[in-house]
């Protein structure tokens, strides 16, 4: 791992800025233990896991004011250790998710009417596919993944 992207680190979690990430602010917790699923993590790393998440929550709140924020365990290839995605969801990520009409087929795989707002997946496959995965992100608004990263870290000091 790059530690230029680092943001806090325990005896059992690493916090790190998304490697891949274009959007600032968009974390990984992930285990310093081997292991893919949560009952083979040591007894200690479950207990610095939640007030850690709770930390992680407060420090991006406080520091970059997301509208929304989710934390979420995603993942099945093999010999990745037990992670966390932490993903600030600010106004103007929601607004260009709005904007881009490829995502309105979305819409489409709903019952009924669709709802008048859209949901955490929707939002998180919006941001994977085009601030993680596009070789051209969308421009962001705000200060930057190095400026962030240095924020953040001093809210964990």
């Amino acid at each position: 791992m790059n530690s230029s992207f680092i943001i806090h680190q325990t005896d059992h979690w690493i916090l790190n800025h998304r490697l891949n990430s274009a959007l600032p602010g968009y974390l990984m917790l992930g285990s310093r233990a081997r292991v893919d699923a949560f009952h083979e993590l040591p007894q200690e790393a479950l207990l610095e896991l939640g007030p850690l998440m709770a930390q992680t929550q407060r420090a991006v709140e406080q520091a970059l004011q997301p509208r929304r924020f989710y934390i979420g365990r995603y993942g099945h290839v093999p010999g990745w250790p037990v992670h966390f995605h932490c993903i600030p969801v600010f106004d103007w990520v929601e607004e260009l998710f709005w904007r881009d009409e490829r995502y309105r087929v979305l819409e489409t795989f709903a019952g009924g009417e669709p709802e008048s707002v859209t949901d955490g997946a929707e939002l998180t496959l919006f941001i994977w596919r085009e601030f993680c995965e596009r070789p051209d992100p969308p421009a962001i608004q705000g200060p930057g993944v190095e400026a962030v990263i240095e924020r953040l870290r001093a809210a964990f000091l």
